[in-house]
């Protein structure tokens, strides 16, 4: 199995996100650090932090999901 660079995980996840079908996860940003992948921004419900995650989780591989994405609302 070829290993993905980090940071074409990080383009990768930013597009996945990109994509939805929810407007709030478009808003959101993906960066690489180290062993990571920071999620941030931020979105009006806990269900969509989670929805974000598990969106990202898909393409992070072997990387960790820092979820850093506020909540308010």
């Amino acid at each position: 199995m070829i290993q993905q660079p980090s940071q074409d995980i990080a383009i990768a996840a930013n597009a996945v996100l990109a994509k939805s079908s929810v407007a709030e996860l478009r808003q959101l940003r993906v960066d690489e650090s180290g062993s990571e992948l920071k999620l941030s921004g931020l979105v009006r419900s806990f269900y969509h932090k989670q929805l974000a995650q598990e969106t990202v989780r898909v393409v992070a591989g072997a990387l960790r999901v820092n979820n850093t994405v506020r909540v308010s609302g």
